[in-house]
C-alpha cells in the first residue's frame, strides 16, 4: 500500500526501506499515514483508550472543568457560541507521568482508566521518539545526544457534536499545528481534510489500523524550512459524533535552531532563533493560524 486519498502510507516495520518515502511525504505534504506500528502501540490499547475517552466526555461538566489549563487550550475546552460543535480535554505534558497522573486525579478516573491512559501516553511518546529518529536519519542529521527526548508532549482528546443540521459546517477552521509532530487516532468518522500544495482539500481518513501523523510549525523552523507544516481543518461530513485522540510533540524547552547539516550557502538560515512559546503566542496575537505567522520570524538573509 503506497497511498490512501493521495496521502502517503508509511510501513513502520519496513525501515530503512521507507526512509526516502518518509522524507518525501514530510517535505511535500507535511503528513502521512502510519501502518504496522502495533508493536509499539497495540491495537487493543487503542481500542481501550477510545472507550476511556468516550466515558470522560460523558462526565458532568463540573468535573470536566477541573481539567485546568497550563497553557491556553491545554485543559478543558467547553463548546462556545463561536465553536459550538467542539469540546476537548487535555494534558500539558504527557511525557511527564506526574502530569498524566494529575489529569487522572482531576477527573476521578477509575484504576482501570488510569492504567489505560498511562500506558497509552507512554506508548505514543515512544512512537514520537522513534518517528523523530527516523526523520533525523532520513535528513542526514547526526546527533551525539537524543534530540526529542526532553521535548514536552501535549495530549488532547476532542469531541465534535455533529448533528444533521451541522453537515457542511466547520468543526475546526484551517490551521497548522504549532508543534513538531502530531499523532492522531480517530474513531472512524470522516471530517479531517489536509490542504495540498495546489490549495485543494484532500480527505484524510478514516483509514482503519493506521495513525495520521502530521508535521507542524516547529518542524518547519527546526528543519530550516525543509519540512512542511500541514494545513488542515475539520468539516462536518456526517451526522455522527467524531472523537479524536491527538498527541503533540511540541518543541524544545529552550530556543530552537536548525541542525548544521540543514544550513549551508545554498540554504541560509531561514528563521531567527525562537522558542515554541514565542511562536505559539505570535500565532494567537496575530490570528495567523495557518502557518502565515512563520514569515514574521524570517531572517534578513532569507528575505533578501
Amino acid at each position: 500500500m503506497s497511498a490512501q486519498g493521495n496521502i502517503t502510507v508509511i510501513d513502520y516495520l519496513s525501515f530503512p526501506n521507507e526512509s526516502s518515502k518518509l522524507i518525501a511525504a514530510s517535505e511535500d505534504w507535511g503528513c502521512f499515514r502510519l501502518l504496522n506500528f502495533h508493536n509499539v502501540l497495540p491495537a487493543a490499547l487503542m481500542s481501550d483508550m477510545q472507550a476511556v475517552v468516550r466515558s470522560l466526555f460523558d462526565l458532568p461538566e463540573e468535573i470536566k472543568r477541573r481539567n485546568l489549563h497550563v497553557i491556553t487550550g491545554s485543559g478543558y475546552v467547553a463548546p462556545t457560541p463561536i465553536n459550538p460543535l467542539y469540546e476537548a480535554l487535555g494534558v500539558y505534558d504527557m511525557a511527564s507521568p506526574a502530569d498524566v497522573d494529575s489529569f487522572c486525579s482531576q477527573l476521578d478516573v477509575s484504576p482501570h482508566q488510569r492504567d489505560t491512559i498511562m500506558r497509552y501516553t507512554k506508548a505514543v511518546h515512544e512512537l514520537f521518539l522513534s518517528i523523530g529518529s527516523k526523520l533525523l536519519e532520513g535528513l542526514g542529521v547526526k546527533s551525539e545526544s537524543p534530540v526529542f527526548e526532553n521535548w514536552p508532549c501535549r495530549f488532547r482528546i476532542n469531541k465534535y457534536h455533529f448533528t444533521p443540521e451541522d453537515v457542511g459546517s466547520p468543526g475546526v477552521h484551517l490551521h497548522t499545528d504549532s508543534g513538531f509532530l502530531t499523532i492522531l487516532q480517530d474513531n472512524g468518522v470522516s471530517g479531517l481534510e489536509v490542504m495540498n500544495k495546489s490549495g485543494e482539500f484532500i480527505p484524510a481518513g478514516p483509514c482503519p489500523d493506521t495513525l495520521l501523523v502530521n508535521l507542524g510549525d516547529m518542524a518547519k523552523v527546526w528543519s530550516n524550512g525543509r519540512l512542511s507544516n500541514a494545513k488542515h481543518r475539520v468539516q462536518c461530513k456526517e451526522a455522527k459524533t467524531r472523537v479524536s485522540i491527538t498527541s503533540f510533540l511540541m518543541g524544545p524547552r529552550e530556543k530552537v535552531e536548525p541542525p548544521p547539516e540543514l544550513v549551508d550557502d545554498d540554504h541560509p538560515r531561514r528563521y531567527v532563533t525562537t522558542t515554541y512559546d514565542d511562536l505559539r503566542k505570535m500565532k494567537f496575537l496575530t490570528k495567523l493560524h495557518a502557518g502565515e505567522a512563520l514569515a514574521l520570524f524570517h531572517t534578513q538573509a532569507y528575505d533578501r
